[in-house]
């Protein structure tokens, strides 16, 4: 069975037409092409850079519910049972018994996500890059335009579906007109580093305009004595450049950061991610977004990794179903949209309002916040952080933290949506 969708794939590559195309080696890329690929369909997926996950823009935060979910092997990830949060005036400490977080070796899982698309068949391409859309009858998206090194004029390859999966810049969905540049985002700036004392289940963010306005600050550790180093700001509500933070964090030992010992920088990383709120269509005719292309991520602390692999299977079983029964419009492609959006949808905007709150907060209110973080649960930060709170779970948490700022907090949503 392997070896005739090999043979399958390899002639489809030469005559250059598939069942779908994946624009991007991401986790939201490389989950479509092995789910469209397992589902019987002809896939190929194109990657911009030389190998995939060659360069790093995420810092691989994760949970563990999401790990066991997607079966994603134990060397790939560093599990996280404790969570520490430091503004400057006050700490606060959460511990549970069992690991709940992890923080990924991010080119580990990445290969192995295109190892499981390559082993379902998918022929994955390195080093190329779509440079535009190939329009059919009626206008309607058939393919892309790329080019890579043997090939700079650029070759085509057509598809009854093509998925953006290239991240934020969203490549195809832009090149078609149709979606924009995002108007709110973060950026993030990292160092990965070898440091003389690190806690390996302990995690660290860092609030308050001492370690970035409008975000936080973070060290996040990978296993070993390796710990990730990092700032995110938010865009627009903040000119600051998260690069230049970093820096002086690291320079001046603030927060924990002295802890770590002597630290030794070994690589530098830097992101962006879309905030804008789930306001992009992510189905058109012929044409499937999945990933930070399509704006899925947790407003919270800005991770979407469980997302982009969640959704891009949900994507690639959706396009490889439309593509194999020749119907890809719009509305053939609706039951992905539907899908996902059912799934998250309610509860990213809900943590937005959060999210809006915690961007407005002095130095002296994040103090008296971290106040109401340390009476939660494990169970309840947890399910906060992870942005997986409905309103019904935000009125518990307000009845069993009773005070005026813990009701400011949990009330907030419930009273906005009720107006």
């Amino acid at each position: 069975m392997a070896a005739a969708k090999r043979s399958t794939a390899a002639a489809a590559k030469r005559s250059g037409r598939f069942d779908v195309i994946v624009v991007g080696g991401g986790p939201a890329g490389t989950s479509a092409a092995y789910a469209a690929a397992s589902a019987g369909a002809n896939v190929i997926l194109l990657e911009k850079e030389s190998s995939i996950a060659e360069t790093v823009r995420t810092s691989g935060v994760t949970w563990m519910d999401e790990i066991t979910e997607f079966g994603i092997p134990s060397e790939c990830y560093n599990p996280i049972r404790n969570f520490s949060f430091q503004s400057p005036g006050n700490i606060v400490s959460i511990s549970g018994g069992k690991a709940a977080a992890a923080v990924l070796d991010v080119r580990a899982t990445y290969r192995w996500l295109a190892s499981k698309a390559e082993c379902a068949g998918a022929h994955i391409m390195t080093g190329t890059t779509a440079t535009e859309i190939v329009r059919g009858e009626g206008g309607r998206i058939s393919g892309v335009r790329a080019s890579n090194t043997k090939n700079a004029d650029g070759a085509e390859y057509r598809a009854s579906v093509v998925i953006d999966a290239s991240g934020f810049p969203s490549a195809v969905c832009r090149a078609a007109g149709l979606g924009w540049q995002w108007k709110r985002f973060g950026a993030g700036a990292e160092y990965e580093a070898e440091a003389e004392h690190v806690d390996p289940h302990t995690w660290w963010l860092m609030v308050g305009q001492r370690y970035s306005p409008a975000g936080y600050a973070w060290i996040f550790p990978v296993g070993g004595n390796t710990v990730r180093i990092g700032v995110g700001v938010g865009k627009p509500e903040s000119s600051a450049d998260p690069t230049q933070i970093l820096k002086r964090l690291v320079a001046d030992r603030e927060g924990p950061i002295a802890d770590l010992g002597k630290i030794k920088i070994t690589e530098s990383h830097y992101g962006l991610i879309p905030n804008d709120g789930l306001s992009r269509e992510t189905v058109h005719d012929g044409l499937i977004l999945v990933g930070d292309s399509a704006g899925q991520a947790n407003p919270l602390v800005l991770e979407g990794i469980r997302y982009a692999i969640r959704f891009g299977r949900m994507a690639g079983s959706t396009a490889a179903q439309a593509a194999m029964a020749g119907r890809t419009s719009k509305t053939d492609l609706c039951p992905y949209e539907k899908g996902w959006r059912q799934a998250i949808e309610s509860r990213v905007r809900m943590a937005g309002r959060v999210q809006d709150r915690w961007i407005g907060l002095s130095d002296d209110e994040w103090d008296k916040e971290l106040d109401i973080i340390r009476r939660m649960t494990p169970q309840e930060f947890v399910t906060f952080v992870k942005a997986e709170f409905g309103m019904l779970d935000m009125a518990r948490m307000a009845a069993r933290h009773p005070g005026t700022a813990a009701k400011q907090l949990f009330g907030l949503v419930g009273n906005r949506f009720r107006r």
